[in-house]
C-alpha cells in the first residue's frame, strides 16, 4: 500500500509503498477515504525537515537539551549515531482521517466491516492507503454526513477541547487570535455555544471566512478596529475568553491577548506559540491562564489510547473520543459548517506535490483534503487536483455537456463565491479562463479546472466553442464586455454594476436589440439569498403601500482599496449600490419611479429615498462611518400591520397576527451565491425566462447612477426607463 513519509533530516518526502498493517485486536483496520492536512501542525513540521541542522537545532530547543544530556550520559560517537539514524529515517505524515472499515480486531463489537469511521492519532490515523485503529481513536459518522467532512473529525476535537478550556457561557465575548483551520472551527464552536466571537488574523481572506461563519467582527491585529470591536461588544470591559490558536515565533498573540481580555478573563492556549507572558499585564488582571492538551482526555495515555481503557462518564465526561464524536454529530445536525474550509481536494497520487506547494506558498488554503483511489465524489461534489501539474500534464476538465463557459477574471470574489459554486453544476463545462495574469488563470485552471487559460479576449469572444461568458472583473470594464459578449450571441452573467453611464447602458440595451439576444443576468445576489425568500414568504403578500428601512454599515475602506479609484471605476456606491436598490425593488415587487439622495460631506455617508409606483418608500443608508462590530446589512419592512426584521443573512423576524423568528444559530451567511448561479444555469439550459428581466435590469441601474446626478442637483430625479428601452 502506499504512505506519505518525510526523511527528517534531508526533509525529503515520498510516497512509499509499504506493507498493509496487521487488524491487531482492540482495533478495526481502516482503508482511508479522505485525510485531512492540518496545515498548522503537519506543515510547521514539513517546514522543520528542510531547515539546515542549525536551523532544526533552533526551531527544537528541547530536543536539543536531550541531545546534550545524552553526550553526557553515553559520549559524543554513541550520541551522534543515535540522533543521525533517527533523523535519516522516514516519519509519517496525517493525524485525521475518514475510512471505511475493513477488517474488525478481536474484542471490538461497536462497528463492523463496512462501516464509516473517524479516525485520529499520528500514529494510526495517517496519509496512508489502510490504517490500523486503536477503539478509542475512532467514532462512527453519523448517517448523513459525507466522509469528506468526516476528515475533520480529529481537528474538530483540538478547536472543541479548546473551547471547552474556556467555558463560555451564554453571551459571552469570545476573542479568537489566529484563524487557520483551528480557529475557523473555534469560532464555529463559539457561535454555536451561544458566545459573541471576534477574530483575529492578519489575512484578510480568512478574517472574511470567519465572519461568513458567524463572527461578528474580524480584523487584523494591529489595525485598531478589533480593539474598537471588542471595547462595544464588551460594554469597554474586555473579552471573557481569548483563544490563541495562532502559530509562529512571535509574542504579539500573548501580548494582544493581555490587552483585550477583561479582568480575571481566560486566555487558553490552543496552538504553538511563544508564550513569553507580560508579568504586569497578566498579573494587574489576574488573568486565568489555560492549555489546551490536543483532541481532549485520554491523548497521550497509552492505557486510553492504545489499550482502550475509557475513562469512566461520571469522572470525566469529554474524553477525546467522545470529543470526535460530539464533533461528528454537530456537523451531521449542520450546527457546524466545515465545507468552506475545504480550499483543495487533491487525489492522493498528488500527495508529494501538494505537501511541496503548500510549504513553497504556491498553495494557499485553509484545509486540504487527499481523496484516496476508492472514494467517489458525491453528487454534487466536482474537485479537481489543487497542486502544479509536471510539464505535459492536462489538468482534468469538466467534459459534463451542456453550458460551455469562458470565465473573464478569476479574482478573490470569482474564486470564492462564483467558481465554486459554478463547478458544482452537471450542466456546465469550464472551456476558458481568460486573465490579465497569465500565473491568475493558470490557478484557475489548475484549481477549477478550465480545459485552457489564457489572456487573449479576443479570441474567448470569437471562439464559438464557448456559449456562455461570466464577467467578473473591475467596474469599468462591465459594460463594454457586456455589449461585446451580447453581440457574439453568448450567454451573460456580469457582476454588478452593469453600467457606470447611462451612455454604457444605452449601448448593452442596443447590442441586445440588434443581436436579439437578452440572455442577460447581473449579479445582484441577494435577491437568491435563501433566508430572505423565507423572510418574504412568511411576510406575506401585502395590500397597501409598504416603508422600508435598509442600513448598509459598509465601513471605510483600505486607502490602498481600487474602489477608491473613483475617476475610473465609478463611485462606491454606483459600483455596489445595485445591490441594495435590486433586493427591495425584487421584495417590493416594482420598480423605483424616483431617486433622491443626500450626504454628509465628501460623500461618505448617503441617505437614498426611492419611490415606488404603488405609493412604497424605501430608505437606503449606506454608511462607511460606523461600527465594525455592528452588522453589515439590517433591513426592515413595514406595511399592512406587519413588520419584518432581516439581520445581516443571519436571522429574521416578522411581527404581525403571528410571529415567525428563524432559527437563533445561523448555519453562516448565504447572500444567494449559490442559488443565483443554479438560477441562471437553469434558465439557460431549459428556456425559461432569465431569473432577473432586463427591464428590471436596466431600472435599478438607472436608479443606482441618479444617485449621484440628486447629489449633484440636490433635486429628486424622475425614472424613466422606456428611455433607455426604446
Amino acid at each position: 500500500m502506499k504512505q506519505v513519509v518525510q526523511n527528517y533530516k534531508s526533509g525529503e518526502l515520498a510516497l512509499l509503498d509499504v506493507p498493509v498493517p496487521a487488524c491487531k485486536p482492540g482495533g478495526v483496520l481502516v482503508r482511508t477515504t479522505y485525510s485531512l492536512i492540518s496545515t498548522g501542525t503537519e506543515m510547521m513540521k514539513v517546514s522543520e525537515a528542510s531547515m539546515s541542522m542549525l536551523g532544526k537545532a533552533r526551531s527544537r530547543p528541547d530536543q536539543v537539551a536531550k541531545v546534550m544530556q545524552s553526550v553526557a550520559t553515553n559520549g559524543l560517537p554513541a550520541t551522534y549515531r543515535k540522533v543521525t539514524n533517527k533523523l535519516d529515517s522516514y516519519t509519517p505524515l496525517g493525524y485525521s482521517l475518514c475510512g471505511v472499515v475493513e477488517e474488525v480486531g478481536a474484542g471490538i463489537d461497536d462497528v463492523s466491516v463496512g462501516d464509516l469511521v473517524a479516525c485520529a492519532g499520528n500514529e494510526h490515523a495517517l496519509h496512508a492507503e489502510l490504517n490500523w485503529v486503536p477503539k478509542n481513536l475512532y467514532a462512527k459518522v453519523p448517517a448523513g454526513l459525507s466522509a469528506r467532512h468526516a476528515a475533520f473529525g480529529t481537528v474538530g476535537s483540538i478547536a472543541m477541547q479548546g473551547v471547552r478550556r474556556g467555558e463560555p457561557q451564554l453571551g459571552d465575548l469570545a476573542l479568537v487570535i489566529g484563524l487557520g483551520l483551528i480557529g475557523q472551527l473555534v469560532v464555529q464552536l463559539l457561535v454555536a455555544s451561544g458566545a459573541r466571537v471576534v477574530g483575529v488574523d492578519p489575512d484578510p481572506s480568512r478574517c472574511e471566512l470567519a465572519e461568513g461563519l458567524g463572527a461578528l467582527a474580524c480584523g487584523h491585529p494591529g489595525s485598531g478596529q478589533i480593539d474598537n470591536a471588542v471595547a462595544e461588544l464588551s460594554g469597554g470591559h474586555g473579552a471573557d475568553q481569548v483563544y490563541l490558536a495562532a502559530g509562529g515565533s512571535t509574542n504579539d498573540p500573548v501580548e494582544l491577548a493581555a490587552k483585550l481580555a477583561r479582568d480575571r478573563g481566560r486566555v487558553v492556549d490552543i496552538g504553538k506559540i511563544s508564550l513569553n507572558l507580560p508579568w504586569n499585564a497578566y498579573y494587574e488582571k489576574e488573568l486565568d491562564v489555560r492549555f489546551s492538551r490536543s483532541y481532549g482526555p485520554g491523548r497521550y495515555d497509552p492505557s486510553y489510547e492504545l489499550e482502550g481503557r475509557d475513562y469512566p462518564i461520571g469522572y470525566v465526561r469529554w474524553t477525546e473520543r467522545r470529543n470526535i464524536e460530539c464533533f461528528l454529530d454537530l456537523a451531521a445536525r449542520e450546527k457546524l459548517d466545515v465545507e468552506p474550509l475545504i480550499t483543495h481536494v487533491a487525489d492522493f497520487s498528488s500527495a508529494v506535490q501538494t505537501y511541496k506547494s503548500l510549504n513553497d506558498g504556491e498553495l494557499k488554503a485553509v484545509a486540504v483534503l487527499f481523496r484516496y483511489p476508492d472514494a467517489e465524489p458525491a453528487e454534487a461534489e466536482t474537485v479537481v487536483s489543487s497542486v502544479a501539474l509536471p510539464a505535459g500534464s492536462a489538468t482534468r476538465a469538466t467534459p459534463r455537456g451542456g453550458l460551455r463557459v469562458g470565465f473573464v477574471g478569476a479574482g478573490n470574489y470569482a474564486s470564492s463565491m462564483l467558481l465554486p459554486h459554478l463547478v458544482e453544476q452537471d450542466r456546465v463545462s469550464l472551456a476558458e479562463v481568460v486573465t490579465t495574469s497569465a500565473l491568475s488563470g493558470a490557478n484557475a485552471k489548475r484549481k477549477f479546472g478550465f480545459a485552457r487559460a489564457s489572456t487573449d479576449l479576443d479570441q474567448l469572444l470569437a471562439n464559438d466553442a464557448v456559449d456562455t461568458l461570466f464577467i467578473v472583473t473591475r467596474h469599468s470594464s462591465h459594460a463594454e464586455l457586456t455589449r461585446r459578449a451580447l453581440l457574439a450571441g453568448k450567454a451573460v452573467f456580469v457582476e454588478k454594476p452593469l453600467a457606470l453611464s447611462e451612455k454604457e447602458l444605452r449601448g448593452i440595451v442596443e447590442a441586445i436589440g440588434e443581436s436579439g439576444n437578452d440572455r442577460l443576468q447581473v449579479g445582484f445576489n441577494r435577491r437568491f439569498a435563501p433566508l430572505l425568500h423565507e423572510a418574504r414568504l412568511q411576510f406575506g403578500p401585502r395590500v397597501g403601500p409598504a416603508s422600508v428601512r435598509y442600513l448598509v454599515n459598509a465601513g471605510r475602506l483600505d486607502s490602498g482599496s481600487w474602489y477608491n479609484q473613483a475617476d475610473a471605476e465609478g463611485t462606491r456606491f454606483a459600483g455596489e449600490g445595485g445591490h441594495f436598490i435590486d433586493t427591495v425593488s425584487w421584495f417590493l415587487g416594482s420598480d423605483p419611479v424616483s431617486v433622491y439622495a443626500t450626504a454628509t460631506p465628501g460623500n461618505h455617508d448617503l441617505q437614498v429615498l426611492l419611490r415606488y409606483a404603488d405609493g412604497s418608500t424605501a430608505a437606503i443608508s449606506y454608511v462607511t462611518s460606523g461600527s465594525t462590530a455592528f452588522p453589515k446589512e439590517t433591513l426592515d419592512v413595514l406595511a399592512d400591520g406587519r413588520v419584518l426584521k432581516f439581520d445581516d443573512f443571519t436571522r429574521a423576524s416578522v411581527y404581525g397576527r403571528k410571529r415567525w423568528s428563524s432559527s437563533r444559530i445561523p448555519k453562516g451567511r448565504d447572500k444567494g451565491q449559490r442559488a443565483e448561479v443554479e438560477a441562471f444555469v437553469t434558465a439557460l439550459t431549459t428556456g425559461v425566462a432569465m431569473p432577473i428581466s432586463v427591464s428590471s435590469l436596466v431600472a435599478t441601474t438607472l436608479a443606482t447612477l441618479a444617485v449621484n446626478r440628486s447629489l449633484e442637483t440636490g433635486a429628486p430625479v424622475r425614472l424613466e426607463p422606456s428611455a433607455v428601452l426604446g
